[in-house]
């Protein structure tokens, strides 16, 4: 199924709540949400980034076309000059990359639909773009009430591996330029997961820094519940370094030459 874009405009204002975070470098922002079959926790996402008055773009990419509650449940309003549900095909590096080449700003914020973002992570961002225009962007993680308390523990390594080792992943926000995007060849569809983890490689390998936003953004943790805390450890664990020794050996290979 090719790209089906549905597009929804939201009023231009919203309740009195709403952040007076500057619109200058984040009404350049396109936001992509890659929405599962059947996920609703984007929901929740998408009040969030309304409650704030910037002017970014809002793109939600799904493998299926556009609820039927769509307009009612957005009814209200955000502070977007549109939202837009994009159904395409399956897969997250596909939803990405198609979000991507069908935004109409000059940087890209990726967000996992379950992630939750407060006001101070957008006054961050903005700083952050303002004097790191080039580099890739992440921010720090927290996980919500929803898993086992052992994911404290998930949240310390995550912060290990982000600040000490240079390898954030795809539910800490990533946010980059459209022309960085483009020098990294986006996200590899072609691997059946991890594409956030191979994405980061390939700004090592490219030589684009990245930077610590200095705000945290919060993800669900439900999926530690739903299979257990030690077996979706392990298995993460495992899936990045399987990834992770190979594209050091690249990595290495290109400083050398």
């Amino acid at each position: 199924m090719g790209p089906v874009d549905i597009s929804q405009s939201l009023p231009a204002s919203r309740a009195s709540k709403a952040s007076h975070v500057s619109r200058g470098l984040l009404s350049q922002v396109s936001i992509v949400i890659p929405v599962g079959p059947e996920d609703v926790a984007w929901q929740s996402l998408v009040s969030d980034l309304a409650d704030v008055d910037m002017d970014a773009e809002l793109l939600l990419i799904s493998a299926r076309r556009e609820p039927s509650d769509f307009d009612q449940l957005h009814a209200a309003g955000g502070a977007f000059r549109g939202i837009r549900w994009i159904a395409t095909t399956a897969g997250r590096a596909h939803q990405m990359n198609t979000g991507a080449q069908l935004s109409t700003r000059p940087f890209f914020w990726f967000l996992h639909a379950d992630s939750r973002v407060s006001i101070d992570a957008f006054e961050a961002l903005e700083r952050s773009l303002a004097t790191h225009p080039h580099a890739l962007h992440f921010f720090d993680l927290v996980f919500q009430d929803d898993g086992p308390s052992l994911v404290r523990l998930n949240a310390l390594g995550v912060r290990v591996r982000s600040r000490y080792l240079g390898l954030p992943f795809g539910d800490q926000g990533l946010c980059t330029s459209r022309d960085t995007f483009q020098r990294l060849g986006g996200f590899d569809e072609q691997v059946e997961y991890g594409e956030d983890h191979l994405f980061v490689w390939a700004a090592h390998r490219h030589r684009v820094p990245l930077h610590r936003v200095g705000a945290f953004i919060t993800t669900s943790a439900r999926k530690y519940r739903a299979k257990g805390w030690l077996a979706t450890t392990v298995l993460h664990g495992w899936r990045t370094w399987r990834q992770a020794i190979p594209e050091f050996c690249r990595l290495l290979r290109n400083r050398i030459k």
